[in-house]
C-alpha cells in the first residue's frame, strides 16, 4: 500500500507592520528586566493608606502634609491617629474596631517573631500589639521613605573604606541614611555591598528588595535571634567588601560584628543610644567601641598622668573606625576617630567630634569653633569657624570641642557670649567641668567665661603634663603674649588657685572664702607645701625672693609663722583682702619689736600638723620641714 507522508503546509510570516509593533512591544521589557519598575513615593504611600478604612483613608488624603505623613496608629478601643511632624491629628470620631484591625492585618505579609511585618517592595513597616493569647489588638503603620542624598554628609567617611557606626535614638531617621550610604557604596563606588536586613526596613519586605537600596545585595534574616549567625554566613558564602547592619542590639551580634572587622571588611551599621557613652556603659555594645576595662597604675604613673592608681581603659581596638551620632535629621555630631573618642571620655577629656548641619539647601554649613588637642592641629587655633566640606581634618587630626553632646555645646557658645565683656579663659588639658566648678566656687560666673578661640583669650590655663609635650602650643600662645598659668594636677584646689592668681587684679568680684573653720586640710597643706619647696629650693640655695601665690588672711599667717621658723624675712604684697607674701633671702631680726603684718592668731593648729620631733637638720642649718602630701 502507497502511503503519502505530507508535510503541514509553512506558517506564513505574519505582516511586517505587526512584526515592528510585536518587536516595539519586546524591546522596553528586555531593556527594562535588568532594572526595578520605578515608583514614585505617592504610589507606595497609597499601597498603604489601601489598609484603613474608607473614611480614614479619605480624611487623611485630604491632609495637606500628606507627604510629611510619619506613621498612623490604630490600637483596638480607641481613636485611630495620624502622627505628623507639626501633630498628631485624629482620623475618626468612632473608636478602632477588631475588624477595622484584622482587616489591616490581612493585607500585610506574614509578621515574624518580632511582629514585624511588610508590604511588598516597598519601605512601609506594619507592628503589632498583641494580647496574651496572641491576638493583635493594635497597628503602627510607619511610613518609609528611600531619600536619595540623606548620607552626602558621611560620603568622605565610608569612600576610603573605613567602618562608620550610626547612634541616635529611635525615629530620628538611622534607617534612612544607612540605606543611602549602601547605595552610594554600590552604585558610586561599585563595591560588593550585602545588607543583612533582620527586619526587612533596609530593603523593604518580600523576595525583590525596594530600588532604594541601589545594586546592593540583601540577605533576609529567618529570624531575628539569627542574624549573627547570617552576619558570618554573608562573609563566607558571598564575598562582600561592604556588610551592612541594620541594629546591633546584643552580644552575639556584637561579636560577630568585632569578627568580621578583623577579616577586613567594611562595616557599616547602627546602634541605639543617644551618645557614644550609652554604648560605654551598655555591657552588651561596648565591644563595638573596644570595651571597658579597670586597670591599676603604678605609683609612678599615676603621679605623672595625675590620676588615681585604678582608671577605666579602653580594653582593645574598635570595631568601627568612626562614629556619628545622629541629633537631627539636619544635624550630625561625627568622630572621626572613635577609639580617641573612648579613650578620652574614659579618661575624662572632652572628647573629638564636629558638628555637621544642613541648611535649607541641603548644602553643608559651617560648625561651630573648634579647639585643638594635639600639635597636628595647632592651626585651627587661630581660625573662628571650620567647613564641613571643604576643610575635613584627617584622622590623625584631633580637633575637640569643650562638649560632650551638642546641648552642652549650645550651652558653651552662650556662655561665651556672655563673658564677652569679661575675662576670657582657654583651657588645655583640663575637663571643663572642673574649670566651671572652680568659677562657681570663686563667684565669678558673670565674669570669667571659657571661650573657644584662643585669638579672644585673655589666659591660658593648662595642665602641666600635656603642655610640656606640645611645644607648638606653647609657641602660639607665647606669641599671643597672654597670660599662662600651669597646673601640677587637675584637683579643684589647684585649678581654683589658678583662676584666683590669673584674675588677679583684673576681676573684682571675688567670692570671699570660707572662714578657717570651714576650710579643708588640704587648702592649707597646699599652701603651706608651697611655701616650704619656695624656701628649700629657691631662697636659701639661690638666694632669690619668691613670692607666693595669693591666700586667705587665716592661711597667710600659717604660712608667715612657717617662714619664721627657718628664720627668714617676708613682706606683704598686694592689697587686701587679696595680697600674698614673698619671701626675702635675708635673716630674720629677733630683735624687731614686730613684724610688719599683724598675724591672726591661730592657736597651735600650725604646732599640730607639725611636730618639732619630727624635723631634720639640712645641709643649710635650717631645720627641715617632712614633705606634705600633694
Amino acid at each position: 500500500m502507497l502511503r503519502l507522508f505530507l508535510s503541514p503546509p509553512p506558517i506564513p510570516p505574519p505582516p511586517l507592520s505587526t512584526r515592528q509593533s510585536h518587536r516595539r512591544r519586546l524591546l522596553p521589557l528586555l531593556r527594562c528586566s535588568p532594572q526595578l519598575p520605578s515608583h514614585g513615593f505617592a504610589d507606595e504611600l497609597g499601597r498603604l493608606l489601601v489598609l484603613l478604612p474608607q473614611e480614614m483613608k479619605r480624611k487623611l488624603e485630604a491632609q495637606p502634609e500628606l507627604e510629611d505623613l510619619v506613621e498612623v496608629v490604630m490600637d483596638l478601643g480607641r481613636r485611630p491617629l495620624a502622627r505628623f511632624p507639626s501633630g498628631d491629628i485624629v482620623l475618626s470620631d468612632f473608636p478602632i474596631s477588631s475588624e477595622d484591625v484584622h482587616h489591616a492585618a490581612s493585607q500585610v505579609g506574614d509578621f515574624a517573631a518580632d511582629n514585624r511585618a511588610g508590604i511588598s517592595r516597598t519601605l512601609h513597616r506594619i507592628s503589632a500589639i498583641r494580647n496574651r493569647k496572641g491576638g493583635i489588638v493594635g497597628l503602627t503603620c510607619r511610613v518609609g521613605r528611600a531619600v536619595p542624598g540623606s548620607a552626602n554628609m558621611l560620603r568622605d567617611l565610608v569612600k576610603d573604606g573605613g567602618s562608620l557606626l550610626l547612634i541616635g535614638p529611635p525615629g530620628v531617621g538611622k534607617t534612612t541614611v544607612i540605606r543611602d550610604i549602601a547605595r552610594i557604596l554600590a552604585d558610586d563606588y561599585m563595591k560588593r555591598v550585602m545588607i543583612v536586613d533582620t527586619s526587612n526596613e533596609i530593603g523593604g519586605d518580600g523576595d525583590i528588595p525596594h530600588p532604594g537600596i541601589g545594586n546592593a545585595r540583601r540577605l533576609q534574616v529567618p529570624n531575628p535571634d539569627m542574624q549573627h549567625k547570617v552576619l558570618i554566613e554573608a562573609v563566607e558564602n558571598h564575598m562582600p567588601e561592604v556588610i551592612v547592619i541594620d541594629e546591633v542590639g546584643t552580644k552575639l551580634e556584637a561579636m560577630a560584628a568585632s569578627t568580621i572587622a578583623q577579616r577586613g571588611i567594611q562595616l557599616v551599621a547602627t546602634a541605639h543610644g543617644v551618645t557614644i557613652e550609652n554604648l560605654l556603659m551598655n555591657p552588651s555594645l561596648e565591644m563595638l567601641v573596644g570595651g571597658v576595662q579597670s586597670v591599676t597604675l603604678g605609683d609612678e604613673e599615676a603621679s605623672r598622668r595625675g590620676v588615681q592608681k585604678t582608671v577605666l581603659e579602653r580594653k582593645g581596638p574598635s570595631t568601627f573606625t568612626c562614629a556619628a551620632e545622629i541629633i537631627s535629621k539636619t544635624k550630625l555630631q561625627v568622630h572621626r576617630s572613635l577609639e580617641a573618642t573612648v579613650d578620652a571620655l574614659l579618661a575624662g577629656r572632652s572628647p573629638i567630634f564636629e558638628v555637621c548641619k544642613l541648611d535649607s539647601n541641603e548644602s553643608m554649613n559651617d560648625i561651630l569653633h573648634v579647639q585643638t588637642e594635639s600639635s597636628n592641629g595647632v592651626d585651627a587655633l587661630l581660625e573662628d569657624d571650620v567647613t564641613v566640606e571643604d576643610n575635613f581634618l584627617k584622622n590623625d587630626e584631633t580637633i575637640t570641642l569643650n562638649t560632650s553632646s551638642l546641648e552642652s555645646a549650645e550651652k558653651i557658645t552662650e556662655s561665651s557670649s556672655e563673658a564677652r565683656a569679661g575675662f576670657h579663659l582657654f583651657v588645655y588639658g583640663i575637663t571643663e567641668t572642673s574649670v566651671l566648678q572652680a568659677i562657681k566656687q570663686l563667684g565669678m560666673e558673670e565674669d570669667v567665661g571659657i571661650t573657644d578661640n584662643i585669638s579672644e583669650a585673655d589666659a591660658f590655663l593648662s595642665l602641666h603634663s600635656k603642655l610640656k609635650k606640645n611645644s607648638q602650643i606653647q609657641s602660639v600662645v607665647k606669641s599671643r603674649g597672654i597670660a599662662i598659668h600651669v597646673t601640677k594636677t587637675s584637683s579643684l584646689m589647684q585649678i581654683t588657685k589658678a583662676i584666683r592668681a590669673l584674675t588677679n587684679g583684673r576681676v573684682k568680684r571675688f567670692k570671699e572664702f570660707e572662714p578657717e573653720a570651714t576650710m579643708t586640710s588640704l587648702e592649707k597643706n597646699d599652701a603651706l607645701e608651697e611655701a616650704r619647696l619656695a624656701i628649700e629650693q629657691v631662697v636659701i640655695p639661690k638666694e632669690e625672693q619668691v613670692q607666693l601665690l595669693p591666700r586667705p588672711s587665716c592661711i597667710i599667717s600659717m604660712q608667715i609663722e612657717l617662714i619664721e621658723r627657718y628664720k627668714l624675712k617676708w613682706e606683704k604684697v598686694g592689697r587686701e583682702p587679696h595680697f600674698s607674701l614673698c619671701i626675702l633671702p635675708l635673716p630674720l631680726d629677733t630683735k624687731e619689736k614686730g613684724p610688719l603684718y599683724q598675724v591672726v592668731d591661730t592657736g597651735s593648729e600650725l604646732e599640730d600638723m607639725f611636730s618639732l620631733d619630727d624635723m631634720s637638720s639640712s645641709q643649710n642649718g635650717v631645720a627641715r620641714l617632712p614633705l606634705l602630701p600633694d
